[in-house]
Formats: structure tokens, C-alpha cells, sequence
């Protein structure tokens, strides 16, 4: 039986990946505090991995060898943050503690996806050293 490392990581994998493009638009945000009239961006993550579910699943439903399966862009989830605060006046919309948060969160989000995936990857290794005979 073939081993589908796709279908093994494949979902946990883009998710890691669209956790560190999200870590690089909230620290893009954070470098620009202070920058006057800069827009502060997030990913939406929900949506993005709503994409990654359906990509994941036209390619198990594959019809035909030839037919192209789509791909998760992050940068199409890429949107304007709607400010909690009033305008200080200088345009910029960036809230440095709540950018702190966030940058937080998704740091110790990473952080589990990947402790998922590596309990993932040992319980195969586990499987593939207990199936050889020994």
C-alpha cells in the first residue's frame, strides 16, 4: 500500500504556511507604526483554510489525471484591518498592542500546528519501524 504523504500533512502543512505569511503581514504592520497613512493588512485565516479544505478535496475527487487542482494563494486573503480606535490623525491604522496580540497568538498557534504535525510524522515513522519484520 502506498503512502499518501499529502493526505498525511497536506491540510497541516498549508496551514503552517499560511500561519508564517500571516506572521509576516502583522510584523510588516508592526514595522510600519508609525508610518503615517499606512493601512494596517491581516490574513483571513478562516478563509484561507475554508480554500485549502476545498482545494483538498477537488484533488481527492480528481477526475482526471490531466485536470489542473487548485492552489491556496494567501495574498488573495490579504485584507485591510477595520480599526478599533478612533484616527490619531495621521491615516495610520496600525494598533501596536493589538498587533502584539495577534502576532502572539499566531505564534502559539504555529507552535501547535507544528507539535500536531511532528506527533503525526513520529506515529509514522512508528508504524513504518514496526511493519519491517524486526
Amino acid at each position: 500500500m502506498a503512502i499518501n504523504l499529502d493526505k498525511l500533512v497536506g491540510f497541516h502543512q498549508k496551514a503552517l504556511s499560511l500561519r508564517t505569511d500571516r506572521m509576516e503581514v502583522i510584523s510588516g504592520n508592526l514595522a510600519n507604526a508609525n508610518t503615517p497613512g499606512y493601512k494596517a493588512r491581516d490574513i483571513d485565516f478562516n478563509k484561507a483554510m475554508q480554500s485549502a479544505r476545498a482545494s483538498q478535496r477537488q484533488d481527492l475527487v480528481k477526475t482526471h489525471e490531466n485536470h489542473i487542482s487548485g492552489s491556496m494563494a494567501s495574498n488573495s486573503f490579504l485584507e485591510y484591518r477595520v480599526p478599533t480606535q478612533p484616527d490619531t490623525g495621521d491615516g495610520n491604522t496600525v494598533e501596536v498592542q493589538a498587533e502584539r496580540n495577534r502576532f502572539l497568538d499566531n505564534g502559539l498557534r504555529y507552535q501547535a500546528s507544528l507539535e500536531f504535525l511532528n506527533g503525526k510524522i513520529k506515529g509514522m515513522k512508528k508504524a513504518l519501524g514496526s511493519g519491517g519484520g524486526q
